[in-house]
């Protein structure tokens, strides 16, 4: 039986670790022919020889998303070795927790660009292919901290919040050309970076994931699973959404939080 994804073509931001390197590898799993994106060459390098010792198809190709040419030499190389983009994830991001008044502007402007100005960059590139296809879907990984206040989170909330808005412009303004445009919303995971900033805190990892509605983090493979139906034909009616993949934490008033 062929893959929800079977000879599909996709872009996968900052795919060397965590959201974006399960997302990579589910994508191949699913018949799709993978570009690899990440800022360090090594780690999308790692991601590739993943993919291809599975049986899979993909090319790495190292770049900044925060600067606009480097963008566009990605998705122009997706096209000139596959011949089309039929799904653009939008992953790469990252957070400097702080109090407000702590954050300087270098940590603002570092916040900004790679949590929003990455995604309009890869939103655009890719729109200018797919509109010419009348087809494609754009899967932007966003955050639960842009849907709630997360305490020390508030430039990556308000870029994170950004992006779901983009995502619904996108959704109004090419749906009849064939385009998709969703926003995953992940609650609290275990991937490294959030690993590493819990184990700051009292208690740590293992205390701050035993408060939530689950009883546990959330994984990056369970975001993947969400990425690959957003960017697949089952989704083909789904559009301009921001879909909360965490454990229940939006359904809850007040949801857990590290102190």
């Amino acid at each position: 039986m062929a893959g929800r994804l079977e000879d599909k073509v996709a872009v996968v931001t900052g795919a060397g670790a965590g959201i974006g390197l399960a997302t990579a590898l589910r994508f191949a799993e699913e018949g799709a022919r993978v570009v690899v994106n990440d800022i360090d060459p090594a780690a999308a390098g790692e991601t590739v020889g993943r993919i291809a010792e599975a049986g899979g198809v993909a090319q790495a190709h190292p770049a900044d998303v925060c600067v606009p040419d480097q963008v566009e030499g990605l998705i122009d190389a997706a096209v000139e070795r596959f011949g089309r983009l039929d799904v653009m994830h939008n992953n790469a991001g990252g957070a400097r927790p702080a109090p407000l008044l702590e954050i300087d502007e270098e940590a603002y402007r570092w916040q900004i660009a790679l949590n929003q100005d990455s995604v309009w960059f890869g939103t655009r590139a890719a729109l200018r292919v797919m509109v010419g296809q009348r087809s494609g879907a754009i899967v932007t990984t966003s955050s639960g901290a842009g849907q709630m206040a997360s305490p020390g989170l508030p430039v990556y909330g308000m870029a994170k919040a950004g992006v779901q808005s983009l995502m619904r412009y996108v959704a109004q303004e090419f749906g009849r050309q064939g385009i998709r445009a969703n926003a995953i919303c992940p609650g609290p995971m275990a991937t490294p970076g959030l690993l590493a900033w819990l184990d700051t805190l009292p208690g740590g990892a293992e205390a701050f994931a035993a408060l939530q509605p689950q009883g546990r983090l959330g994984t990056a493979e369970e975001i993947a699973h969400a990425a690959v139906f957003l960017a697949s034909d089952e989704a083909s009616y789904v559009n301009g959404v921001t879909l909360p993949v965490d454990g229940a934490v939006s359904a809850i008033l007040a949801s857990p939080r590290p102190t």
